[in-house]
């Protein structure tokens, strides 16, 4: 069927996350602190075996206690950042201020590259009159990342978990974008990296396209084909 509108995950769907080694580096950077190169990536290394970037890898294992918090993460602001700060603080770093450092540096637009094929999707659906949302479980507003790259005009509607202290796969959170774009859930495409997250759409009624979570040089093209679902 042709689909009336489109809802797009943020993370790993639309735009990318930094690699670790970039996010640690832009942190030192931006605090004049300095590491010799084999204790950045020891520490790079461990960072990411943490899971400490929200949008990077899951932690290789969840510290006692931290379950519970990284299950509901994305419904307030409060729960993400003290998730993932604690993840942090797994891994010595040479100056306490770096793990707010670093918590802020993933919000900003510079820690974000879209997907090659973001803009012109977005672009296409736009001339065909298609609406688009963007859909995130998140802990934080993503709305300036995509303002800083260009992409939120192309954007009808955003719902995003921590507004709303619901996460997906929870139906009641893609109701609440379909009733943004004033469609019936039967003529709404939900795209998506996480089948598990994403796929909740399905539950009520809407569409479900899948794209690979990679590094945005190697997913030029993940997102055209939602082109020809509109058609």
């Amino acid at each position: 069927m042709a689909y009336k509108g489109v809802l797009f995950d943020f993370s790993g769907t639309l735009l990318r996350i930094e690699p670790v080694t970039s996010w640690l580096r832009g942190a030192l950077d931006e605090t004049g602190i300095t590491m010799t190169e084999e204790a950045f990536a020891h520490t790079a290394r461990e960072l990411d075996r943490a899971g400490a970037l929200p949008g990077g890898s899951s932690p290789e294992r969840l510290p006692d206690g931290l379950a519970e918090l990284w299950r509901i993460r994305d419904r307030t602001a409060e729960h993400h950042r003290e998730l993932y700060t604690a993840l942090a603080r797994q891994v010595p770093l040479p100056a306490e201020e770096l793990y707010d450092t670093l918590y802020v540096r993933h919000k900003s637009p510079a820690a974000w590259a879209p997907y090659p094929d973001a803009a012109d999707v977005l672009r296409g659906l736009r001339e065909r009159g298609v609406a688009t949302g963007v859909v995130s479980n998140i802990g934080w507003d993503l709305r300036p990342v995509l303002r800083a790259h260009g992409l939120a005009p192309l954007i009808d509607a955003y719902v995003l978990s921590y507004e709303h202290g619901i996460q997906k796969p929870d139906p009641r959170l893609f109701e609440l974008a379909c009733r943004e774009l004033g469609l019936a859930p039967q003529d709404v495409l939900m795209v998506g990296d996480d089948r598990h997250a994403d796929g909740g759409a399905r539950a009520l009624g809407c569409g479900y396209f899948p794209v690979d979570h990679l590094p945005a040089a190697e997913r030029p093209d993940g997102l055209r084909p939602v082109l020809g679902l509109v058609d």
